[in-house]
């Protein structure tokens, strides 16, 4: 399976008074990795976007575990959890410089025309990128 480290940097907005990233900006982040990640393959959503195709999050999930505070340098690990075709599942880590695991989660999509709202086949809408998913749940890519 393949995995992308994103590194991210604390920004002293992202912490509430205790210097504590706040817990919504996890899944800011969980977005950056999610593009790292389509841009690892080879894809963009501005591109999707361009066919009047949308991707949006049907569920999220997260646990933290630690927190992350101002000054730390953690960085953000993604993969495919499953993928059928129509629907996608990201995983996510988010890691302390020493490895420790401070937040999981996990986001589901599906990609829909921006004007319906219809759910799309990516197999079909967009088959090169259906393809690289597929390798990727293999860790072929």
């Amino acid at each position: 399976m393949l995995k992308i480290d994103t590194s991210i940097e604390v920004r002293y907005q992202e912490t509430d008074q205790m210097g504590v990233v706040y817990h919504g900006n996890y899944l800011v982040w969980f977005e950056i990795g999610r593009t790292k990640f389509i841009e690892a393959l080879g894809f963009n959503y501005a591109e999707m976007e361009k066919s009047n195709i949308v991707s949006p999050v049907v569920d999220i999930q997260a646990s933290y575990k630690k927190p992350i505070r101002y000054g730390d340098k953690p960085k953000i690990q993604t993969w495919l959890e499953s993928y059928d075709g129509i629907r996608t599942v990201y995983g996510y880590q988010v890691l302390h410089e020493d490895g420790e695991i401070a937040v999981i989660g996990e986001s589901k999509h599906v990609i829909v025309k921006k004007d319906s709202f219809r759910p799309l086949s990516l197999r079909k809408a967009f088959p090169k990128w259906h393809d690289a998913y597929m390798k990727a749940l293999k860790g072929d890519s």
